[in-house]
């Protein structure tokens, strides 16, 4: 989850506040400090974590805070506000070409993951923006950089233009563009070479190409790890070539995420997108609300949706409803869900989009292996097994079949059928609740179906109830 450190320690700082019913300047002063500290750690540069916490100070100790009757919620929503106008406001769409062929050319330090980012942003555009890609292979320098380029658009089916390592990349970039207006192709990203560290041969190579191609979009992408460096890259990149916007990278890994906190603000260039994996769909367009809200703990259902979208289609979301309501849930339905929830992204990803859960599961042990054993325990049921789940339950001599050809323990398959059922069971039961019930269900005033309540844990600390299988 990117921010997790900073949006762990924050989120610590202001639950001091919530929920009190009032709150005075010292309380604030303690929260501020903390939060200082955190942003400070967290590789932020220092003179906008001055500006941020002298902002939220000053209007947390003003009339619309002492007044209220929530305080502390008040000062929560401060501090979201403000982390949203740090980066950025709103989204920045990026700018292509209603006709004619729109340029992005992609630039960045070498490491930052600029070819990966290249083919990601192509599949991107060509599904969100129904364009037909061509990747231009302009980085002549770099060991195995254009057969990387070529083995991710074989990967995605995207053509890539390429003329070896011993063109220069001037007439590479010319060349491909005329390819690319020649075949009909109306987006052209262009994959430029990087350096270990920015020098004049690369800005003026980068300057030239520019002066060539006049790109729509001059994207850096920027490594999310390189804290408060990532500022001096981006000034300086900017300086040159006037740079639109950027993508950053690796901001799922165990980062400090300064960088994005920092970019927007001190160079006024807008992050575009943000690279949260290493799989070619795993690219987001950058929201700053919906990434203050994730720093707070809030979670982020719009980014969850959209992934369930993608994945998921809504008419045979209603034919899965219908089956459900009627109980005829099989193994082929569940191992095609599980197929597209795979494809939204890990586990623990997607629970940190879910308000509430997002400081609950770091420490969560979440085995996406086990995804894997499921489906190889369903690809050793037959035809007839699968379409009717109850063949299976009574019969060891099935149950032993199946674990030896899976090559999983006879108790694995013991307990899918078992999780299995119980699901089948809670969905039929869900799906044929009034809405009063729902919401009950919904608001926590009633246990989902089919699950019983737990008993209270004895000990020291308040007992919480709950709900198990």
């Amino acid at each position: 989850m990117p921010f997790e450190n900073l949006s762990e320690k924050i989120q610590y700082s202001l639950r001091k506040l919530t929920g009190r019913g009032k709150v005075n300047e010292k309380d604030i002063d303690d929260a501020m400090r903390e939060i200082r500290v955190s942003l400070l750690e967290a590789d932020v540069n220092y003179k906008i974590v001055k500006e941020f916490i002298n902002e939220v100070k000053e209007l947390a100790l003003g009339e619309r805070v002492m007044k209220s009757l929530t305080p502390g919620d008040q000062v929560v929503k401060i501090v979201y506000e403000e982390l949203i106008k740090l980066m950025g406001d709103e989204a920045v769409p990026i700018n292509l070409k209603k006709s004619g062929t729109s340029i992005v050319l992609m630039v960045g330090l070498q490491g930052s993951g600029k070819t990966t980012h290249v083919g990601k942003l192509a599949n991107y555009l060509r599904k969100n923006n129904k364009c037909k890609p061509l990747m231009i292979a302009a980085d002549v320098y770099r060991p195995a950089a254009i057969n990387q380029l070529v083995t991710i658009g074989k990967q995605l089916d995207i053509e890539v233009f390429q003329m070896g390592i011993l063109a220069k990349p001037q007439a590479i970039v010319k060349n491909g563009l005329d390819y690319a207006k020649e075949k009909g192709y109306n987006l052209v990203l262009i994959d430029t070479a990087g350096r270990l560290a920015i020098d004049e041969v690369l800005m003026q190579e980068l300057v030239e190409i520019k002066q060539i191609v006049n790109p729509d979009e001059i994207l850096l992408t920027v490594d999310a790890m390189t804290g408060q460096d990532a500022v001096n890259v981006a000034m300086k990149f900017h300086e040159k070539l006037g740079i639109t916007g950027c993508l950053l990278t690796k901001l799922d890994s165990d980062t400090r995420g300064g960088a994005a906190l920092s970019i927007r603000y001190m160079t006024k260039i807008p992050i575009k997108f943000t690279g949260l994996g290493e799989k070619m769909d795993e690219i987001d367009v950058f929201h700053p609300e919906r990434m203050a809200k994730r720093i707070l703990g809030m979670g982020d259902v719009l980014t969850f949706i959209e992934k369930a979208q993608a994945s998921f289609d809504e008419e045979e979301a209603m034919k899965m409803a219908e089956k459900m309501q009627a109980g005829r849930f099989t193994y082929n339905d569940f191992l095609d869900q599980i197929k597209k929830i795979k494809k939204m992204g890990s586990i623990k990803g997607l629970l940190g989009l879910i308000p509430g859960l997002g400081s609950q599961i770091k420490n969560l042990d979440i085995d996406e292996k086990k995804f894997v054993y499921i489906e190889a325990l369903i690809g050793s049921m037959t035809k007839e097994e699968r379409n009717n789940p109850d063949l299976i339950n009574k019969s060891h001599a099935r149950k032993s079949r199946i674990a030896n050809g899976s090559g999983r323990s006879y108790q694995e398959i013991n307990q899918l059928t078992k999780q299995f059922e119980t699901m089948r069971a809670q969905m039929k039961s869900l799906m044929n609740m009034d809405e009063d019930q729902m919401e009950k269900v919904s608001k926590g005033q009633a246990p989902i179906p089919g699950m019983k309540p737990s008993k209270p844990k004895k000990g020291k600390g308040k007992n919480k109830g709950g709900f198990r299988f």
